[in-house]
């Protein structure tokens, strides 16, 4: 059977589409279950303690879906992107490649790592410089695939018009400092798809280039995940391409899951405070009022995490109930849920005097 074509007029038409191998239908490509890291820290002569990196964090990944997770710097993010790509271990949890336990062994990692592949995010440093685009191709192909010599300078070229770096014969021989920012992410997904992986983990990929690029960078990982049957991980900061970009959005804060569910349903009706700070931290060219951030202060100590909520030390609608208990994932609507107290039915804010009024 003929595989399937690209689109007539992307870049890629004439390349086919990757068909992995037999899957179980309806379950997603990978999976985590209960992902907790705990990093040790050393103060002298101190007790040992532990930073709380990331905290019993479940998702999925289907297959042809982009999965965002969202939250500022020091959330978790790229933590658990670096635990889903096995390059740290975690401390609890379990990972599932379509729908099988991943294994321990060297060999059980090496067929992992085939099919889960890393894009990091500075592409200036992710690329050694000493060698040609052709080696970094060449080399995971010789690794995971094995072809013929004869078939490696075809294969090569065939990874750069993939990625829309067309022709190839004028990026394969040059070195990375002749490329640019937005050239150089394209080439280490290029690099990523010589292993056909059923997974890519994209931890801020578009972060350190000229906002001009980030598009069709975006762009880009859009095409990769239909024509290439994908399941991607977009890790990053900026909730608005999360939008962009995502089918999910996955809301990070201090190491946990505070919010969940379709990325338009998110970014349209918010439901944790945390996500809804968010928002109205992101550029909106439509707002015709000043920006008011609904939050303070700064994220916890992740070595002393607060009780309870942890985002209840900067909430404005913070409760007793909140720096007491942390709460369950409740729902908030269709496929989207958080986990804050004021959805449940139990715990309601109470009246909030008026501004200016004087403490009683």
């Amino acid at each position: 059977m003929t595989a399937p074509q690209a689109p007539a007029g992307t870049a890629a038409a004439t390349i086919p589409r990757v068909v992995h191998g037999p899957k179980r239908p309806g379950v997603p490509a990978l999976e985590a279950r209960n992902l907790t890291k705990h990093f040790p820290v050393h103060e002298g002569l101190r007790r040992n303690r532990v930073v709380h990196a990331v905290e019993d964090i479940s998702l999925v990944l289907p297959e042809a879906t982009v999965t965002a997770v969202v939250g500022e710097s020091g959330s978790g993010k790229s933590t658990l992107s670096r635990l889903l790509t096995q390059l740290i271990t975690p401390t609890s949890g379990e990972l599932l490649l379509d729908g099988e336990p991943v294994g321990r062994s060297a060999r059980a990692r090496r067929a992992y790592t085939s099919q889960v592949h890393l894009v990091l995010q500075d592409p200036f440093s992710s690329l050694n410089a000493v060698h040609r685009i052709r080696y970094h191709l060449e080399r995971p192909l010789k690794l995971h695939r094995k072809p013929a010599k004869a078939e490696l300078d075809a294969l090569a070229k065939e990874l750069l018009e993939k990625v829309s770096l067309s022709p190839a014969d004028r990026y394969i021989d040059k070195f990375p400092h002749e490329l640019s920012g937005g050239q150089r992410q394209r080439v280490a997904v290029a690099r990523g798809l010589a292993v056909r992986p059923r997974v890519l983990l994209a931890d801020e990929p578009v972060s350190m280039l000229d906002v001009s690029i980030r598009l069709g960078v975006l762009n880009l990982l859009d095409e990769l995940r239909e024509r290439e049957r994908l399941a991607i991980l977009y890790v990053t900061h900026d909730i608005a391409s999360a939008r962009y970009l995502a089918d999910t959005v996955v809301v990070m804060y201090a190491g946990e899951v505070v919010e969940s569910g379709p990325a338009v349903q998110i970014t349209d009706a918010p439901a944790h405070p945390y996500t809804q700070l968010l928002l109205s931290a992101a550029p909106d060219p439509d707002r015709d009022r000043p920006v008011v951030l609904r939050g303070r202060g700064a994220p916890p100590s992740l070595i002393d995490p607060p009780s309870g909520c942890r985002f209840h030390p900067r909430c404005p609608l913070a409760m007793p109930v909140c720096s007491q208990t942390a709460p369950p994932a409740l729902p908030a609507g269709p496929d989207q849920v958080a986990s804050c107290w004021l959805l449940s039915p139990d715990h309601r804010p109470g009246p909030r005097p008026a501004e200016g009024a004087a403490a009683e």
